[in-house]
């Protein structure tokens, strides 16, 4: 298994771009979003000096609408909102992987975490590298497999599934439900099982194997 840490360059078109360019010391985290066709609900978090600067280019940006602060301190936002820009999450998609909550960006740069095989992490820098995509190593571990198996959000959504009955014969709910139960879209939920599913199958059997 490898721990790694990449930090990519976002597309110039991108509202979330805009404003972390144009606050460079600020620190934008995408908490959840659901996609819906051409809109998405984001709740999102900001950590800045001036988070009443930021709140106000949210709502002057013309790719947001229905801007919502629910908390406010000196140097944090909390909101909610709606935006007609649902291109992030074409473009974190395109690595082969969906978004996975918290979505970190800093001035233009989207950073996050991938915890997966010597397979999953060539597939990530292939994509990465034939896109032409501007983007940086920032730390890369070798682990034994049993040290962590699952990343926190797989185990989250295998958790909230056996919570709430998604793997019960017959299930007692639907991946709609699930993915509302953690905050995300159904497509996405629906990606983190399957790849928490896949890699626990491929860790029993070669365990097994090596019995």
């Amino acid at each position: 298994m490898i721990d790694a840490r990449f930090r990519i360059r976002l597309p110039p078109d991108l509202y979330i771009t805009d404003l972390s360019e144009a606050f460079p010391d600020a620190t934008f985290r995408l908490l959840s979003g659901v996609r819906s066709g051409a809109t998405a609900k984001e709740l999102g978090e900001v950590l800045a000096r001036t988070p009443g600067s930021v709140a106000t280019a949210f709502r002057e940006h013309d790719a947001i609408d229905a801007y919502e602060v629910l908390e406010r301190t000196d140097d944090r936002l909390l909101a909610t909102y709606e935006t007609t820009d649902v291109d992030l999450y074409a473009f974190v998609e395109s690595g082969g992987f969906p978004p996975e909550f918290p979505i970190e960006v800093r001035n233009g740069f989207y950073e996050f975490d991938l915890t997966g095989t010597r397979e999953e992490f060539d597939q990530l820098r292939k994509a990465l590298e034939s896109s032409g995509t501007e983007y940086e190593l920032l730390s890369k571990v070798n682990k034994k497999q049993a040290d962590r198996l699952l990343t926190r959000r797989q185990e989250e959504l295998l958790a909230a599934g056996l919570r709430e009955g998604y793997f019960e014969v017959p299930r007692e709910c639907t991946l709609a439900d699930l993915a509302d139960a953690v905050g995300v879209d159904k497509s996405t939920a629906s990606g983190i099982v399957r790849r928490a599913q896949a890699r626990l199958i491929a860790w029993y059997l070669t365990d097994v194997k090596a019995e």
